[in-house]
């Protein structure tokens, strides 16, 4: 399947409206209950003399004719141009008056305020009176409609989308809903739905009307993209936006820079966002300051910082000049490129220029310095905060936790969380979201699902990264069907799969080496209309490097940069060094890292942390060190991955003292160790003169909560067993079973081995029944090792003797498995 992988980024026509793996949405049943009896207000309305007063006296027409004439004095709810976002009502900002209702429309909203529930008015009977005659003469549509959609903004105001909903079904189902329904009624409708997170039933509305052919105008087109946007649903904004092209809608500034906005938070190709913005243009349309500060951060994402100072320099070439987001965002995008010493110089001109820095942009430098683990850098700017009087807010503590999270720092992490709730600061969604990252980044599930039913319980709800966070857990650590599990509970709690959710199930089935699973998922981001980004493409390409599939790795590489696709980023050379280390394929490994060491390709952070991976997975001693050398020469901070690599390096080689000195310079600078680290340490013990204290390493690893795995206990079963001590191996093998870690065929040909090898034969064959019982098939390496030790000690005949029985003892076992073994005695003895 790698050899035809292709990955092709401009995918023919727009993408569909709904993710294979959405649910059907269901209608919302907005029928309004059984009537109930009229309240007061109603009944007092019913007793006036005169329900309106006639906007035009001498007019006795009916309503069905007077609402074609113009008005010289149109209601103030009736407004045909208005620009979104810049409302004119009196009310923005400011406590919900209805002083522009008339006197029938206050006591008919203040009736349904009144209403406990949906279902203790009959909406349809109440909204009647209000068009009820007296004497012949009527309310103008007019003047309906205005009060109409006074109501509904007022019942939206209230967070009352039930009743906003059934007065605007009742809208629909009047006579006279064509003209009811123009203006900005279904606009404001969809923009009361859509705060309050009922995108659901926004798309089943929409859809109602574009169905009955009611024309839609730029105002309610404009407003359902928000809607879906505001709500992470990015494809079907883009999929809104198309469908208003098609039907001839012009958009305007607003809905440009909404789907601009949209784009970007999609991570879509730099070529896209600009065929977006030439298509604005060549409609007559320029772009404001806003769009342009829109753009700027479209190249957050894909880190493509050259883009954005194009962007900023046409800005002030045009006449508009920066403002503090512009300058928030080109920062942002430097620090999202590992470009410090760039934020910084952004930071003082901004400050030149009269706009001193906010939250929001120390919070940009936090973000930054913490990406690349320069987390003393990213505690000054905390400090300088402080200095300059600002408080710190969530967004800032939250960084600070991954930060340290990330570096393996769980301590500093910790404190952090416990500074944030003394400073009496709420933790929102992306603190969750972070300790759930760091539980489970370190295999503690429990405390991981804990803080998720936390999340639950309190006035947070999970959101599509909390989902993508388990999913990434789950994945890195192998458990491919709680994997599944999870994506099945996130469509069940109604979250559509966008593109990082996609890229996040790539990543995790190539981690539980499903490479052909994580394909699928990939075929199926494509027929959902999704288009690849650069993190798709690192995704797939990490995908390839475990595999060690470096020729196919090269070719998605290449094609990246071909047409300007996706510029490559870090993250894509590390995959590429990852697929040559796997691969075996050592001479290019060298030299890429050559090339980073040069200059040619550019030494960040990232990139030194992965030479030292790879090098110390490969072996190569000399390379490793250089490699970590100078990472610390060029003022990155090392984190727990790369001073893994270190320890584990040394443990291996039996460098004992440097092994510890790294242990130690990771406990004195706050980074936790983690199962890695001790494994690695119980590794180097149990290969030294001093391999009891193997153990003692796993009984610190119990003291620091940590549970050690199947790798833990296998090797201090054979650091004992090749001292002939069985006794103790045995007793670890019954401490392994009873903490509940199941023994694997390492286990076993451990015990056989170390049997074989102090001539316990008898004790040998006991294990390979033990196994067969337990379900535990012997493979090749089990038999040679028996045949094997008899040959050793010159005793062939009993070798023989033991492949002549092998079939009592594994009935199982295959003629041609025989045979070999038959084979493989003649060859050791002659």
């Amino acid at each position: 399947m790698a050899d035809k992988l292709a990955i092709p980024l401009l995918l023919p026509g727009p993408p569909p409206p709904k993710s294979i793996f959405q649910d059907q949405t269901h209608q919302p049943n907005t029928t309004i209950a059984t009537p109930s009896s009229l309240s007061p207000l109603l009944q007092e309305l019913l007793l006036q003399k005169s329900i309106s007063p006639s906007k035009n006296p001498n007019s006795s027409t009916s309503q069905t004719i007077t609402h074609h004439l113009p008005r010289t004095s149109p209601s103030p709810f009736f407004r045909t141009h208005t620009r979104l976002g810049k409302s004119r009502d009196p009310n923005r900002g400011k406590p919900w008056t209805s002083d522009q209702l008339s006197p029938q429309g206050k006591l008919i909203l203040q009736s349904l305020l009144n209403c406990t529930s949906k279902d203790s008015v009959d909406v349809d009977e109440i909204l009647n009176v209000l068009v009820q005659q007296q004497g012949g003469v009527g309310f103008d549509l007019e003047g309906l409609s205005g009060d109409l959609l006074g109501i509904i903004k007022r019942l939206g105001f209230e967070k009352n989308s039930e009743l906003a909903l059934s007065v605007f079904e009742w809208m629909r189902k009047h006579k006279d809903c064509e003209f009811l329904l123009k203006g900005p009624v279904v606009a404001v409708i969809i923009t009361s739905l859509g705060k309050l997170g009922r995108i659901s039933e926004v798309t089943t509305l929409f859809n109602g009307i574009t169905n009955d052919k009611f024309p839609i105008d730029v105002y309610a087109y404009t407003s359902m993209i928000t809607a879906c946007a505001n709500n992470g649903r990015y494809r079907e904004a883009v999929s809104v936006f198309k469908k208003m092209e098609e039907e001839g809608c012009r958009p305007t500034l607003i809905t440009y820079n909404v789907i601009l906005n949209v784009y970007g938070k999609m991570g879509m190709p730099w070529n896209r966002i600009l065929a977006v913005v030439d298509g604005m243009k060549n409609q007559g349309i320029m772009p404001d300051s806003y769009t342009y500060n829109t753009l700027i951060s479209c190249c957050r994402r894909g880190s493509l910082y050259e883009e954005a100072v194009g962007i900023f320099e046409e800005m002030k070439k045009v006449g508009f000049g920066p403002n503090k987001v512009t300058y928030n965002a080109l920062l942002d995008v430097y620090g999202k490129s590992r470009m410090h010493k760039e934020a910084m110089e952004i930071l003082h001109e901004m400050e030149a220029n009269g706009f001193p820095p906010s939250i929001v942009t120390y919070n940009s430098l936090i973000s930054a310095y913490a990406r690349d683990g320069l987390l003393d850098e990213a505690v000054e700017v905390k400090s300088k905060m402080v200095e300059k009087g600002f408080k710190l807010d969530v967004f800032t503590y939250t960084t600070l936790l991954s930060g340290f999270e990330k570096s393996g720092r769980d301590e500093s992490a910790v404190r952090i969380f416990e500074e944030m709730l003394s400073a009496g600061c709420k933790p929102n969604i992306c603190t969750y979201n972070a300790l759930i990252k760091m539980h489970g980044n370190r295999g503690k599930f429990p405390d991981m699902m804990k803080v998720f039913e936390e999340l639950k319980a309190g006035d947070c709800a999970a959101d599509i990264v909390t989902w993508n966070t388990l999913l990434a857990v789950f994945g890195q650590n192998g458990m491919d069907e709680e994997v599944s599990g999870v994506f099945k509970e996130m469509k069940r709690a109604g979250f559509v799969a966008e593109r990082d959710t996609f890229n996040t199930l790539i990543s995790a089935y190539s981690r539980c080496g499903s490479f052909d699973q994580a394909m699928t998922v990939y075929k199926r981001m494509l027929v959902s209309g999704v288009i690849p980004d650069l993190s798709t493409y690192n995704a797939v390409l990490a995908a390839l490097a475990r595999g060690g599939l470096w020729e196919q790795a090269e070719k998605v590489f290449t094609e990246m940069k071909e047409g300007g696709r996706c510029k490559p980023n870090e993250l894509t050379f590390s995959s590429l060094l990852h697929a040559y280390a796997n691969g075996k394929e050592i001479e290019r490994m060298c030299a890429f890292a050559e090339n980073i060491y040069s200059g040619a390709v550019e030494p960040q952070a990232v990139l030194l942390k992965t030479l030292v991976l790879v090098n110390s997975k490969s072996d190569l001693l000399i390379e490793t060190e250089r490699a970590f050398l100078e990472l610390r020469r060029r003022g990155y901070s090392p984190d727990i991955i790369t001073l893994n690599a270190m320890v584990s390096i040394y443990g291996r080689r039996q460098m004992v003292g440097k092994a510890i000195e790294i242990f130690n310079y990771m406990k004195k600078s706050g980074f936790t160790p983690t199962l890695t680290t001790f494994n690695s340490l119980i590794y180097m013990y149990s290969r030294s003169g001093n391999f009891e204290r193997s153990e003692e390493i796993l009984w610190e690893m119990q003291a620091k909560g940590l549970k050690p795995d199947r790798i833990s206990y296998n090797t201090i079963i054979f650091a004992y067993g090749r001292k002939g001590r069985m006794q103790d191996a045995s007793r670890v093998f019954l401490e392994m079973t009873g903490s509940g870690v199941n023994p694997d065929i390492i286990t076993y040909n451990t015990f056989i081995g170390s049997y074989a090898a102090h001539s316990m034969f008898v004790e040998a064959v006991d294990v390979i029944q033990y196994m067969i019982k337990h379900v535990c098939r012997p493979n090749q390496s089990t038999y040679n090792t028996v045949v094997d030790w008899y040959c050793k000690h010159g005793r062939k005949d009993e070798a023989s003797m033991f492949v002549h029985n092998l079939h009592n003892l594994d009935p199982n076992i295959s003629k041609e498995e025989e045979c070999r073994l038959r084979e493989r005695i003649r060859k050791i003895m002659f």
